[in-house]
């Protein structure tokens, strides 16, 4: 305690602060708590310490007098310029003309008025002009107005209407009048009646005196037109062409900015174009397309023909006068009598009556001419005979004849009209309807599709697509998943068949394609939930049997929908993953026993070429499964020297599976493509047939490894990998038994597998130095103080000592900068304090004075109330 006691009468007046010793001491002996110490954790002897012992007060205040002294006149003066400087161009140059610093004063005069200080005067530095005219002029409209109402002087009132409305008097004013009279006037002074009056009448005068002139100058004007017309044809005379040439002066070459102008003016203007529809607009103008369309057919069908409906006009004869116009119809009943009551006829039996005539009435148009024309033979016959005389009971008799007659020949048009529409409405029949409900099961499903060729079945998907479109209806988009299921189950029927229609099934991707694309959830979850259930069937397989079989063509054929509806390239995807891994565990799971198996393994190869063809990523099975299928293609004696790894196996009954021993069929071999459908018609096929599908098998392995080859030739351990299939390829099998075709492919992919250049050196391990002998020699080795600089050359010292200062001057120019910036925030702090302040204390002022003239206001006005 003695110590410290002791260091700080020491270091209580510091070095820095030796100026104002006196005022440190003054400030320390009045107030102690301005000393800041600085304990040190450990007391060590020999240190020199500094600053342990601070006064952070006094250095503050010395720090703001000084920056008051500098900083704040600098910010004070910051836009105060007291020196007077020329800024006149070549004032002092001696190598420049006048007349060129003059010329480059006016330039640099115009150049500064050149950008304008007010962006919305127009008008403020050039005058602009058009067509040779001044703009300024032109605003001016000093136009000739030949309205009658316009006074001959604009812009000026009349003495007199100035007079009668603003002068000085108020209730009555005086003319002005000639001093003889004025004693006479101010006697009977005139009301302002009388003056308006007058004032009225003589601006009529005045109108009409106008209007006069106008009318003779307008007479004036024509008059002096036709004399010149007259005149001018004997004034005109036309000059000789030899005259003419000689007297003819070059025209003027329009210029190339006119020509310009007038070819926009005669330009064509863009057009507006249509705005691009929504989705569900587009929806719903095909909805309403498809449902038109369904409307015609389903007229077409049941025999309905528009131009049948229209009603043609009927025949006229020369003799009527109707001319076809029917003003009112004729509503009114006929009387008659039945049983000597009066009958009236039911309003049912009238509509049908009417009916009735309105089907015939077409068929019937052209005897209606003919019976009109025996009708007319038939009275004259009867005016001779008397047929007045006749009974009614004959007439009756007749009408009933006639009208059996009309019926007979509208069955017989009838019918004719059906054979005509009969084809019409086969034609419609046959068609398919152009709307169509989302089936809700999947036998309604199939039972749609059923019978229907692969391009009617593709319309009816996509109308039920268009015509169920998620933007049309709420339930829309249920349906539509669901749809998507029944797609799947439909082609995976279609696959499991005995002849397999993978041409329909082909066609079929491109609708599930579409309905993936609007719901991409909803087809994940359904291929997710069949590639789970194959996946549950191979491990209960093989637990129970202990090995698997390869699955049927069905599911295949989804592993191949997979690569088309998702992409394989991700580093992890919900629906690719779990199909590559079940891949994956099809080869390395399902044996080998069969032709039909080794064709189902090529095919999945395939597919992992397809799903890894961007991503490259290196999948081992396939390797094994090409190396497997290159091992049974070997008679079993050759079968040494590599390693063969499951479902393969070095011996068993299930080799040579792919060897072909009969050389007929190996000459007839031709390279054909492997197509999946042999699977199930293998059994009926013959030995040759066989043969050949062994070679296109082999032929495709080779292919595979050629394409594995260019996928995974950029991996380190490329040849590692490809190490076993190289020694089968050059030592083992007979290349030489196998046709030409063959051999080329077996060439192509060993070059390849042999061209590629390794990527690494391989590791060696490094030689050991010899052990040295052991010297006796004491080794010297230099104590190191701990936390000083350690010594070094004289060069070293100095560059690590003027890093260290360079740190710390660079630390104290922050700190400065840094409270530089906190003063001179200080000051503009104040300053806008020091102006809110004061227009604060004027706004109160000026309420004040307000409220004071009001107060005096509201006195006066309840002073004017009481008297």
């Amino acid at each position: 305690m003695g110590k410290a006691a002791k260091r700080k009468k020491k270091v209580s007046v510091p070095s820095t602060a030796r100026g104002s010793v006196k005022s440190a001491m003054a400030v320390v002996k009045s107030n102690p708590f301005e000393v800041k110490v600085n304990r040190q954790k450990f007391d060590i002897l020999g240190r020199k310490t500094k600053n342990d012992v601070g006064l952070p007060g006094v250095s503050r205040s010395k720090a703001i007098k000084k920056r008051n002294q500098t900083l704040l006149k600098e910010y004070k003066e910051r836009e105060k310029t007291n020196v007077f400087k020329d800024k006149r161009f070549g004032e002092y140059n001696t190598k420049i003309t006048p007349e060129e610093k003059m010329i480059r004063r006016f330039t640099l005069e115009r150049q500064q008025n050149y950008g304008k200080k007010n962006i919305y005067n127009l008008n403020e530095d050039e005058e602009l002009t058009h067509y040779g005219q001044s703009l300024a002029e032109i605003e001016k409209l000093n136009d000739i107005v030949d309205s009658d109402s316009d006074t001959e002087e604009k812009g000026t009132l009349s003495a007199e209407l100035t007079a009668a409305h603003f002068g000085g008097g108020g209730g009555l004013l005086r003319k002005k009048v000639s001093s003889e009279q004025q004693d006479e006037e101010e006697e009977k002074p005139k009301s302002r009646k009388e003056l308006i009056e007058e004032m009225i009448a003589k601006s009529k005068q005045e109108k009409q005196e106008r209007q006069t002139r106008r009318e003779n100058a307008l007479e004036l004007t024509e008059k002096l037109d036709k004399d010149w017309k007259e005149i001018q044809t004997l004034i005109a005379r036309k000059t000789p062409k030899s005259e003419r040439k000689d007297k003819e002066v070059e025209k003027p070459k329009p210029d190339e900015y006119d020509m310009i102008v007038r070819e926009l003016g005669f330009e064509m203007k863009a057009k507006p174009s249509e705005r691009l529809k929504t989705e569900e607009e587009l929806a719903k103008e095909e909805q309403a397309r498809l449902q038109k369309l369904e409307a015609d057919r389903l007229r077409r069908m049941r025999g309905i023909d528009e131009e049948a409906n229209k009603k043609r006009p009927n025949h006229m004869s020369a003799d009527d006068l109707a001319d076809g116009f029917i003003l009112d119809k004729d509503d009114r009943l006929l009387l008659s009598y039945k049983d000597g009551k009066i009958n009236i006829e039911n309003e049912e039996e009238k509509e049908e009556e009417e009916e009735e005539e309105g089907e015939e009435e077409d068929n019937e148009n052209e005897e209606e001419s003919q019976e009109e024309s025996a009708s007319e033979d038939e009275e004259d016959d009867a005016a001779d005979g008397h047929s007045d005389l006749e009974s009614d009971h004959e007439s009756e008799g007749e009408a009933a004849e006639n009208k059996e007659e009309k019926k007979h020949k509208a069955n017989e048009n009838e019918s004719q009209n059906a054979e005509k529409l009969d084809p019409k409405r086969e034609a419609a029949k046959s068609e398919l309807p152009y709307t169509f409900a989302v089936p809700e099961s999947y036998e309604t499903f199939k039972s749609l599709l059923a019978g229907r060729t692969i391009e009617q079945q593709l319309i009816i998907l996509e109308r039920i697509q268009k015509c169920n479109h998620p933007s049309l209806a709420v339930g829309n988009k249920a349906k539509l998943e669901k749809l998507f299921g029944f797609l799947l189950e439909y082609i995976g029927e279609l696959a499991t068949l005995h002849l397999p229609e993978l041409r329909t099934i082909d066609k079929l991707v491109l609708p599930l394609y579409n309905l993936c694309q609007m719901f991409p959830e909803a087809a994940s979850d359904s291929i997710r939930f069949i590639l789970r259930d194959a996946a549950h069937d191979l491990e209960e397989v093989i637990e129970v049997k202990g090995r698997a079989t390869f699955p049927g063509l069905d599911t295949l054929i989804y592993l191949k929908i997979v690569s088309l509806l998702f992409p394989t390239s991700d580093f992890w995807h919900p629906v690719v993953t779990p199909a590559f891994m079940y891949m994956s565990q099809l080869l390395t799971k399902c044996r080998i026993t069969t032709l039909q198996d080794v064709i189902k393994g090529l095919f999945i190869c395939c597919l992992f070429l397809e799903y890894i063809s961007l991503s490259r990523r290196f999948v081992p099975e396939l390797i094994n499964f090409l190396l497997g299928v290159l091992h049974i293609s070997l008679p079993k004696s050759q079968a040494q020297g590599y390693t063969v790894v499951h479902p393969f196996t070095p011996v068993g009954k299930n080799l040579e599976l792919l060897l072909v021993c009969d050389k007929e069929d190996l000459k007839s071999w031709e390279k054909q493509n492997v197509p999946l459908s042999i699977v199930t018609r293998l059994k009926e096929t013959s030995k040759t047939e066989i043969n050949h599908t062994r070679l296109s098998c082999l032929a495709l392995c080779f292919d595979l490894i050629k394409k594995c080859a260019v996928l995974y030739e950029s991996l380190p351990s490329f040849h590692e990998i490809m190490h076993p299939v190289r020694i089968l390829l050059t030592q083992h099998i007979p290349v030489n038994e196998y046709p030409e075709k063959m051999q080329e492919w077996y060439h192509s992919a060993l070059k390849e597998l042999e061209n590629k250049v390794k990527h690494y050196t391989p590791l060696i391990c490094e030689k050991k130095k010899p052990v040295p002998l052991k010297q006796y020699t004491p080794k010297i080795v230099k104590v190191l103080e701990f936390g000083r600089k350690q010594a070094g050359s004289k060069k070293e010292q100095e560059r690590k000592q003027l890093i260290q200062r360079h740190k710390r001057e660079l630390k104290g120019a922050i700190r400065e900068i840094r409270k530089d910036n906190q003063y001179l925030a200080r000051m503009q702090l104040s300053e806008i304090m020091e102006r809110d302040a004061a227009r604060k204390r004027k706004v109160k002022e000026l309420l004040g004075s307000l409220a004071t003239q009001e107060g005096e206001w509201k006195a006066m006005k309840r002073k004017k109330w009481k008297n």
